[in-house]
């Protein structure tokens, strides 16, 4: 089947020199331009600059302070013609400011979807792992490992499964992976592992139906807190329909799997499967809400906050509107849920940074140039309060010909490479260039081209 694919590939022009790339260089920072094709009267159900979608794939960049890198992954693409998906890395030198050619984990071999786009972990020994994800059992999933410690000049790999969404976590106990599975409905999954070859079996999180006999399905977001809490916050899917996605639960281990409980620390049973249990946040279904989970932390007390824009429904355009950006945290005793701003679409995407005194959100939360669009012009937001109040602290773009989107968070970030993204023509398919930027307010581009394997970033302001 794969030798097919291949001979299908080379025939329709996008293989290169009909040669794998996995394992090479590409000579710059190309992203990958995506639509879903489920069209209504504003556009695409979501479409445009997707090589750091989707919200569901975390973590996408983590700092190293052995080396004074960030590392970073993304979904990159061959040339500014082409939908042709790449798992990418590379890596900024924090002493150099230079960035590197970047590497080919993996070439999807014609398959153009961002759904496979890859994740990332770094183990104790500075070995970088890409987590690349499948899209159920049509494509599978697989798990890379450096061949050097912190290098991303080759890539061996250790598995090949069925995941999608990978979001793998390195913890005091060992190495912890929530992922998804496509039973007919996308599930929530979790293994464990010692070094990171030998896992566990997979094991089914939460599985939450309607009614007795209806399918379920969820989407989540997780983080782990002081390298030993791991806690995921989850949606529902009513009867497996992802466009009735609702409600908002939470859920957390301690213990690395072994027993999971809810905020309050009720423990509960796995898989959950009772749509009113001490696990769920806030009843969204009631409210006939829209609920896209979007990023989550911790403050310093170890309590949970989750970024989220809840809406009318999943249509693009003003039938679905409000798109509210909201944060729901815990204080200690109960949940608290402040709205921070709207924007134009429910894939609009930012990250959440959460300090001792000062919490901030980066993302697209200003209209952009293409209406009711991916995306949009780029803003910080900033609380002093802990997550009660919000005021726009800045608006990092301005008039862009094309709309920014899918701002991201590197682990244990560190200034200038705060949070990166990528540009693109929310409606029509366009070239893709990668960014990042600082909560100063600089921004710069990631070279589209490069001649050298090193090279320093562009500032554009």
């Amino acid at each position: 089947m794969r030798t097919l694919i291949v001979l299908l590939i080379c025939f329709s022009g996008y293989f290169i020199n009909g040669q794998d790339l996995s394992n090479t260089k590409i000579d710059g920072y190309k992203g990958i331009w995506f639509e879903l094709n489920q069209k209504y009267e504003f556009g695409d159900k979501y479409s445009g600059a997707l090589s750091t979608y989707t919200a569901k794939h975390v973590p996408l960049a983590i700092y190293s302070k052995t080396v004074d890198k960030t590392f970073f992954v993304y979904g990159g693409t061959t040339s500014k013609d082409t939908k042709y998906l790449l798992c990418m890395i590379g890596e900024y030198n924090h002493k150099t400011g230079m960035v590197s050619k970047p590497t080919v984990v993996y070439d999807k071999q014609g398959v153009d979807d961002p759904h496979d786009n890859p994740s990332l972990l770094i183990d104790d020994d500075g070995f970088i792992w890409v987590f690349i994800s499948g899209r159920g059992k049509r494509r599978p999933g697989f798990k890379y490992k450096s061949t050097k410690p912190y290098s991303i000049q080759a890539f061996t790999q250790i598995t090949e499964e069925e995941m999608t969404y990978p979001q793998p976590w390195k913890t005091k106990d060992g190495y912890f992976h929530f992922f998804t599975k496509y039973t007919g409905v996308r599930q929530l999954y979790f293994e464990t592992s010692k070094n990171g070859k030998t896992w566990t079996e997979d094991k089914l999180l939460a599985a939450i139906p309607v009614n007795i006999g209806e399918k379920s399905g969820h989407y989540q977001t997780s983080n782990t807190y002081n390298n030993k809490v791991i806690g995921t916050f989850f949606n529902r899917h009513p009867n497996g329909n992802v466009d009735k996605r609702t409600d908002l639960y939470y859920v957390q281990t301690k213990d690395f799997g072994t027993t999971w409980t809810s905020v309050s620390n009720i423990e509960l049973q796995l898989p959950i499967k009772s749509q009113a249990n001490t696990a769920r946040v806030i009843d969204y279904a009631m409210l006939k809400k829209n609920v896209y989970v979007k990023d989550m932390g911790f403050d310093s007390n170890g309590y949970p906050a989750c970024l989220y824009v809840r809406s009318n429904g999943h249509e693009p355009g003003p039938k679905s509107a409000p798109y509210e950006w909201c944060l729901t945290k815990w204080n200690g005793f109960s949940w608290e849920t402040s709205v921070v701003t709207t924007s134009d679409h429910n894939y609009d995407m930012g990250s959440l940074y959460i300090l001792k005194n000062n919490w901030k959100i980066v993302g697209p939360t200003e209209n952009g140039s293409q209406a009711w669009g991916v995306g949009g012009e780029l803003a910080i937001w900033q609380s002093n309060d802990k997550g009660k109040t919000w005021m726009k602290q800045k608006t990092l773009t301005k008039a862009s010909e094309k709309s920014h989107s899918y701002v991201r968070r590197p682990v244990n970030n560190k200034t200038p490479f705060n949070f990166f993204w990528s540009d693109g023509d929310s409606h029509t398919f366009s070239k893709s260039e990668l960014f990042f930027g600082n909560f100063e307010g600089d921004i710069w581009k990631l070279p589209y081209e490069m001649s050298s394997d090193y090279i320093k970033p562009i500032k554009v302001n």
